[in-house]
């Protein structure tokens, strides 16, 4: 046992020792970033523009990037790309003499939904130019097959050696009850909305029939968004494409020719002197494949220190919590930073660019309140990426006009509160007995040691349901719609963009650019040149990232701070800070495409 013991020990001082190793080594790299001014990268005179899925992710923002140890070693690492940037540096391509056309290659799927159906916006408007788009895959998806059909051409592996994943859309639900009961502990979930279904994850075994309709109307519709593009692209019929799918007919390269789903099979030569005749270039060695990444680096345009007149794009990304944090949507951090923009006579107009599942509905309520106050001063426009519901959707819906992507998630005007109790736990597991004293007869109530009985569930419920009311004839005097009609389309149930327009929860599908675009114009900019955009909150610096990491920011007081622990420590402040008396207007899931 002592042996045992021994070896435990060595290794946790061994994790901790290259942990340390690892943090000195950041650290140096960060310094030495620093001390070099950020200089930024020289591009070749001409060359093509590559877009290598692999090599980059798609994120509302992005700031300073933080070196990474594994890929120091590596020489390996995939850059954060904000989509705005992503956006501009594509615009910027179509009108850059040194760019002769776009690649598109790699299999991973650089964003999630909304992120792809506006980068393939973009792309869209780049052929417009009068330039080239062209496409290369190995490893279709439906993500990457999505993004390339909007190239010219699309050229695919000659050789057997890929493997399909084009076979649609999937979503997936975890029930934890089961494994709950076990443990003996009881989750007691009040909410009002029939489709509202954060909770079903830890009291159902399986989920409700109203929890599976919306997700096969959320699945269905995001995957006809998809499916139509790919299929009038490739100048196909839906029908066409889905019989494909539907019959795995779709393995091998020569299907995808066969079917005209793709326009040639090449080897990787015979790739390369087409991608040189294009450039007109005679070697390989005269191709220059520019990295996107760097491009975007060299190219985005540094946000003037002092302007006459801007736009400004306030990213509520994230979860919606309570406090101060850093990181998501902290209800009292956002509200200065809002008042802040309400305060700058230099910013005329804002986009709040949503991008959240919801969260606290106490935040929500705070982070409204303040919208409010800026919109009785400057036009709000909001633009919706990937999600904007439930607490996403109740700080943005009284906005002037919402632009959402027809993949958005939105909707889920619902409440609920998610309490666990353990005394179960308690006894059959840690062999505890827990007794109460009580000074009334519902003291012990939120003790979490014992169930509600029926006049604290009615009490619960009461709280519940007020703030539904609240909810939904907020919307209702948001969107310009009766109480009743929002009801109708509320319960806790999600939509996809695509759907949400038709029932009057958003204005228009259209992208960031379209929101921003919206925003100069309701604040009477005629041009492009007229104003300059720019971005709040500041992202944070490459060391708030790592001190981010390691848990040394400010609010963290857990003891676990700047440990390898951090993470655990965190993890326990997140069950303190889901105390049974807040209610939550959040979404439950998030869809990832592959």
């Amino acid at each position: 046992m002592k042996e045992f013991v021994k070896m435990v020990l060595a290794v946790l001082c061994g994790f901790f020792v290259m942990w340390i190793l690892g943090l000195i080594l950041m650290l140096g790299m960060i310094g030495s970033a620093a001390l070099s001014g950020g200089s930024k990268t020289v591009l070749p005179r001409e060359g093509v523009l590559d877009i290598n899925y692999d090599e980059f992710v798609l994120a509302e923002q992005a700031g300073e990037k933080m070196p990474d140890v594994m890929s120091l070693y590596s020489g390996t690492g995939t850059a954060t790309i904000g989509l705005w940037d992503a956006i501009q540096s594509v615009r910027t391509a179509a009108g850059d003499p040194g760019i002769k056309y776009i690649l598109l290659r790699g299999d991973s799927v650089p964003g999630g939904t909304a992120d792809l159906e506006e980068f393939r916006a973009a792309l869209a408007s780049f052929r417009e130019s009068g330039k080239p788009v062209i496409a290369y895959m190995e490893n279709p998806g439906n993500g990457n097959y999505y993004l390339n059909t909007v190239a010219d051409k699309i050229y695919m592996m000659a050789d057997h050696g890929g493997m399909s994943q084009l076979i649609g859309l999937s979503g997936r639900l975890m029930f934890l009850k089961d494994l709950m009961d076990k443990l003996g502990v009881n989750y007691q979930l009040i909410r009002h909305g029939k489709y509202k279904s954060a909770g079903e994850m830890y009291t159902k075994s399986a989920p409700s029939e109203e929890n599976l309709e919306q997700n096969r109307v959320m699945i269905q519709s995001i995957w006809k968004t998809y499916s139509s593009a790919m299929a009038e692209s490739r100048g196909i019929s839906e029908e066409t494409l889905n019989e494909l799918i539907d019959g795995l007919k779709l393995n091998f390269p020569e299907d995808f020719r066969n079917a005209g789903l793709v326009d040639s099979l090449v080897s990787h030569e015979a790739l390369v002197q087409r991608l040189c005749d294009m450039a007109v270039v005679e070697k390989k060695e005269d191709l220059h494949l520019i990295s996107f990444a760097d491009y975007v680096s060299a190219k985005k345009p540094v946000e003037p220190v002092s302007v006459k007149n801007a736009v400004a794009i306030l990213y509520a990304d994230g979860e919606i919590k309570d406090g101060d944090d850093v990181s998501d949507i902290a209800g009292d951090r956002f509200v200065r930073i809002i008042d802040k923009i309400r305060k700058d006579d230099k910013v005329k107009a804002v986009v709040l660019r949503v991008n959240s599942p919801g969260g606290s509905v106490l935040a929500s309520s705070k982070i409204k309140n303040a919208l409010d106050l800026l919109k009785a001063e400057k036009p709000v426009v909001a633009s919706y990426g990937n999600y904007a519901a439930s607490g996403g959707y109740w700080i943005s819906n009284g906005c002037e006009k919402i632009f959402s992507d027809a993949t958005t998630l939105t909707g889920s005007i619902g409440v609920f509160g998610l309490i666990p109790e353990f005394s179960k736990a308690a006894k059959n597991l840690a062999h505890v007995n827990i007794v109460s004293v009580n000074s009334n007869r519902h003291s012990d109530a939120l003790s979490l040691m014992r169930p509600f009985d029926a006049e604290e569930n009615a009490f619960m419920q009461a709280n519940i349901d007020d703030t539904y009311t609240n909810f939904v004839n907020m919307v209702a005097e948001g969107r310009g719609m009766t109480p009743e009609a929002v009801d109708e389309i509320a319960q806790g149930r999600v939509w996809a963009g695509s759907d949400a327009i038709g029932i009057g929860l958003v204005d228009q599908i259209g992208t960031l650019q379209d929101a921003v675009n919206c925003a100069a114009d309701l604040a009477g900019y005629v041009s492009d040149s007229d104003y300059s955009v720019t971005s709040y909150p500041r992202p944070l610096t490459a060391v708030e990232q790592l001190y981010e990491m390691i848990g040394q920011s400010k609010r963290d007081k857990s003891i676990f701070a700047g440990t390898p622990f951090a993470a655990l420590g965190k993890a326990l402040e997140s069950l303190k800070e889901n105390q049974p008396c807040k209610i939550y207007a959040t979404m439950p899931y998030a869809i990832e495409i592959r």
